[in-house]
């Protein structure tokens, strides 16, 4: 019969979950809440058909792109801002969030490019083959525009709540989420319609209303940061007193990070294109309804990757090399164990698709139903997957990413589904299968990596 300390070889004691899910658990309801607004957007949207719905869609995978690229930046700094906040060093956590300032804001230039200058052109690439494409085109379009307006807020308030959580503290951002989510609901249902003697606007008022709510919500974390006073707050004056050797660190490993995240979302946005293509726009609305009903159950994955950053870099950071260890074991077999229900999670999800999309066509609801399945049966994989890619970050190991994922990505996926789309007349859904298969192999790859324990390091030294 096993010992107490050898039945916890591979599972923590139950405080040390219970630690975790404090941290994770409020990050997970901040995404759920917004997620939930994000389906009732596309919900209200929907009501105004396929091309619609398809033009803010399309749209959204820029705005995607410009949000993954800022969270990679606040996610690079964060590696070092978890391991300063275990050092008690708060000069080292006021470089790590100038540094999330500086790079973030300089994403605003190409966002704006990309939503005010030439935006028809790019979206257009997204919708090749496309039996409806001008149409949806035209929606897209009106969108995009307006949605360029959230650029800087929405950067200055990803950067003060991605800190926030760095240091453990998860309930202000999340508060500050509701606030800006129930501003968001409100002017949709005024705007999209036209309630209450407001314009019916269509897309253009789904757009307007998401700028309005991020600018509540950049407002309130100005309030917050001005008046709590947290650890990395520095004079605005000093904006520029960046420690020219720490940045450097930073962007080094940060590169890594951001061409790993860089090559996954370029790779989504090549595969959704190709998705596009396969018909007409319920092909388009079918697979966005999917993912906008997935998102209830991927918001495991920030909640895992958070928890499991802050508790293996505040460990790190204070030099407890050996705990770090037996920490990633708990966290690895834990994050197995709430994959698999989030998986379930997942299948119960497959009964909101008639309720929330009931409006669409029946080839589009045929399409969402069939992914949300699909993608619950993945869960436990991306979930694991996510843990794994925090722990080696943690400890400054971006290369695993970058050497792995991403050449995984580039050499073998996008060949395989360009090959799949041009070469097969394969459905969306089976092609999506056939892609994300691969993920099993990113699996197995990075366990025998994190083995080398190249993440185990202290990066504050």
């Amino acid at each position: 019969m096993p010992t107490k300390t050898q039945s916890f070889r591979f599972f923590a004691p139950a405080r040390f979950y219970r630690s975790a899910l404090t941290i994770a658990v409020p990050i997970m309801l901040q995404q759920l809440i917004q997620n939930m607004v994000s389906l009732i957007d596309n919900f209200m949207v929907s009501g105004l058909g396929d091309i619609s719905m398809s033009g803010v869609n399309v749209a959204g995978q820029i705005l995607f792109i410009f949000m993954v690229f800022v969270n990679t930046i606040c996610m690079s700094g964060g590696i070092f801002m978890t391991q300063f906040f275990g050092a008690k060093d708060s000069e080292g956590m006021k470089q790590a969030f100038r540094f999330k300032l500086l790079v973030g804001l300089a994403a605003v230039v190409p966002y704006f490019l990309v939503c005010v200058v030439f935006p028809r052109k790019l979206l257009s690439f997204m919708l090749i083959g496309n039996t409806q494409a001008e149409q949806i085109l035209d929606e897209a379009v009106k969108y995009i525009r307006i949605m360029f307006w959230m650029g800087v807020p929405m950067t200055i308030s990803m950067c003060i709540a991605s800190s926030l959580r760095d240091m453990g503290r998860v309930r202000i951002p999340l508060v500050v989420t509701i606030i800006a989510t129930l501003t968001n609901t409100l002017f949709n249902w005024l705007l999209i319609y036209g309630n209450l003697g407001f314009p019916r606007l269509g897309v253009e008022g789904a757009a307007i209303a998401t700028v309005i709510a991020r600018s509540v919500e950049f407002m309130i974390f100005l309030v917050i940061y001005a008046r709590i006073r947290p650890d990395f707050a520095f004079n605005p004056l000093k904006f520029f007193h960046i420690n020219r050797k720490l940045f450097c660190e930073i962007l080094k490993k940060g590169a890594l990070v951001l061409f790993c995240e860089m090559v996954w979302v370029s790779s989504e946005t090549v595969t959704t294109a190709i998705y596009n293509g396969r018909g007409g726009a319920d092909v388009v609305s079918g697979m966005a309804s999917s993912f906008a009903i997935a998102n209830l159950f991927f918001i495991a994955f920030g909640g895992i990757y958070n928890a499991t950053a802050v508790i293996i870099g505040k460990t790190l950071g204070s030099g407890e090399l050996e705990k770090a260890r037996e920490q990633k074991t708990w966290l690895l077999s834990g994050s197995a164990v709430f994959g698999t229900i989030m998986m379930a999670f997942g299948f119960a999800t497959t009964l909101l698709v008639p309720v929330v999309f009931g409006r669409l066509s029946e080839s589009a609801i045929s399409i969402c139903r069939s992914m949300v399945i699909l993608m619950s049966f993945f869960m436990p994989v991306w979930v694991y997957m996510n843990s794994q890619q925090a722990i080696a970050r943690a400890g400054g190991d971006t290369a695993m990413g970058a050497s792995t994922d991403a050449v995984i990505t580039i050499f073998v996926m996008i060949p395989l589904v360009l090959s799949l789309g041009i070469l097969t007349k394969i459905s969306p859904v089976k092609l999506f299968l056939c892609v994300k298969l691969l993920d099993l192999v990113k699996l197995v790859v990075f366990h025998i990596w994190l083995k080398k324990e190249r993440w185990l390091k202290n990066l504050t030294n």
